[in-house]
């Protein structure tokens, strides 16, 4: 496969900005020929749905500006849905343990959230923040809107929260364990 359809495979898996460096790394290539790629992946990309966006050392993958007044439509369409069931699973395990990793709530959850996620991002009732512990990745946690929404003050006042949290840490803990049992 060629590195610009690497490339372009690995942004649209990863859904964020990933560094020249960071793909220059997991690629096995110098950022030169990332550089290079990505020029190249550029310009294979004009006059399509899909453009890449870079600022800076970092890239991902977008919609076209061509493109904007159907995306406008259809996130409008979106905001004015329910968010599902899946929504308010993802939401749950946010509010219970957020600020949490997309990679997290993936594991939890069982699938992928990347389009869960974005859709609670563009309603505003969740943030991404820096993850402390790894600046190449974000962490999710509830936004102060979707606490006024939900009429309490404060994480802590959610029904049953140290008792539900407690039992995630729990579920958490036993399936580590029971992977290394297994290995």
């Amino acid at each position: 496969m060629k590195l610009e359809s690497q490339i372009e495979a690995l942004l649209f898996w990863k859904a964020e900005p990933v560094s020249i460096k960071k793909l220059a790394s997991l690629l096995n290539k110098t950022e030169e020929e990332i550089k290079a790629a990505i020029i190249f992946l550029r310009g294979s990309l004009n006059e399509r749905g899909i453009t890449l966006i870079q600022l800076e050392d970092e890239v991902t993958l977008g919609t076209s500006k061509e493109a904007s007044e159907l995306i406008e439509s259809l996130t409008k369409e979106e905001l004015t849905k329910d968010i599902g069931k899946a929504g308010l699973e993802t939401l749950s395990i946010i509010l219970y343990q957020g600020p949490i990793s997309r990679a997290e709530l993936d594991y939890i959850r069982g699938v992928n959230s990347q389009f869960i996620l974005r859709n609670l991002l563009v309603r505003g009732l969740i943030e991404k923040i820096d993850n402390p512990k790894d600046q190449r990745s974000f962490l999710y946690k509830p936004t102060l809107q979707l606490l006024s929404f939900i009429g309490i003050s404060k994480i802590e006042d959610i029904p049953d929260f140290q008792s539900v949290k407690s039992d995630i840490e729990n579920f958490k803990q036993n399936t580590i364990n029971e992977q290394k049992a297994q290995n």
